[in-house]
């Protein structure tokens, strides 16, 4: 099935099923707490746990679900959302493989930016934003990769092509498309969104990247990101100290981030979307990370909006 076809079948499943078709906008709270989830092999399990832990929305990561995005599947997505009564908020991609996240490998394996495999992540890309479509999800997010901070680097006219031309998909779908923060600096970011000139192009910060990645402190982020940030990855982190590798992702509160700073920063900027957290443990253990994360930023947000 071409995307042409895949799209027709997939409007005509949306009709049938009642789903919306034109993404619209979560009604959540404003900075709503929110839960990453990545549903393969237990879909149903993970969206239940969601409302379990006591969640309003999740952030979907769908890579493993690449080459099975179908209307049956977005029909199966939309009853266990509705079931639960979870909101989707985003919808993210990364791949295909390969992916290498560190220093030595990861400028040449990820995002937009190496040539090997920006077609495939364009495709991809346009797959997942065809998917959000039909769960009325209205934004699309990804790494965009280490994009060269020299503006005259060719790599770098070339990746905001890619970006604009992914951008232009989401927009025929009614969607933002998000470059989520990491592997390039704030400034680096800022100058994409002015040379790409999307009015549907923003940014997805992930508080805890861009210390891992050793690019700025998440409170200088939210500075200059600010007004275009439009998803929030809640994560804490240490500074790197192996040049070959990332900083270490740690419970927050434990880490660097200043959350308090930042979500100040980011309600005066207007934001109103969710926080969701991404904890990057597994089994048990995450679970319970998840819990004293969760009561932490409710704390803080408290004193945010209060």
């Amino acid at each position: 099935m071409n995307r042409r076809e895949f799209v027709g079948a997939a409007a005509a499943a949306a009709i049938e099923q009642g789903l919306p078709r034109k993404a619209i906008a979560a009604p959540l709270k404003p900075m709503a707490l929110g839960l990453l989830i990545a549903p393969f092999g237990a879909p149903e399990e993970k969206i239940r746990r969601v409302h379990e832990l006591g969640f309003t929305n999740c952030f979907l990561s769908l890579d493993r679900y690449l080459g099975q995005f179908t209307p049956a599947l977005a029909v199966q997505f939309k009853e266990w959302l509705d079931k639960y009564e979870v909101t989707a908020t985003t919808v993210e991609v990364v791949g295909p493989q390969p992916l290498v996240w560190n220093f030595l490998k990861g400028p040449a394996t990820i995002g937009l930016v190496p040539r090997a495999m920006r077609a495939a992540r364009i495709d991809a890309l346009k797959q997942a934003s065809d998917f959000a479509k039909l769960l009325g999800v209205g934004q699309v997010q990804t790494h965009c990769g280490f994009i060269p901070e020299n503006p005259d680097d060719p790599l770098y006219a070339e990746t905001v092509e890619a970006i604009k031309t992914v951008a232009a998909h989401c927009k025929g779908n009614g969607q933002w498309f998000l470059m989520e923060t990491g592997q390039e600096t704030p400034t680096t970011s800022s100058r994409v969104l002015r040379d790409a000139c999307m009015d549907n192009l923003g940014i997805g910060l992930d508080t805890a990247n861009v210390i891992l990645y050793g690019k700025a402190n998440p409170v200088d982020a939210a500075e200059i990101l600010g007004p275009h940030v439009r998803a929030i990855h809640a994560k804490d982190g240490l500074w790197p100290t192996d040049p070959s590798q990332l900083g270490q992702e740690v419970l927050i509160g434990q880490g660097k981030v200043d959350f308090k700073r930042v979500f100040t920063i980011l309600k005066a900027a207007g934001y109103t979307g969710a926080v969701t957290i991404e904890r990057e443990t597994s089994g048990p253990q995450q679970i319970e990370d998840v819990k004293k994360e969760k009561a932490y930023l409710e704390a803080v947000l408290r004193e945010v909006w209060q």
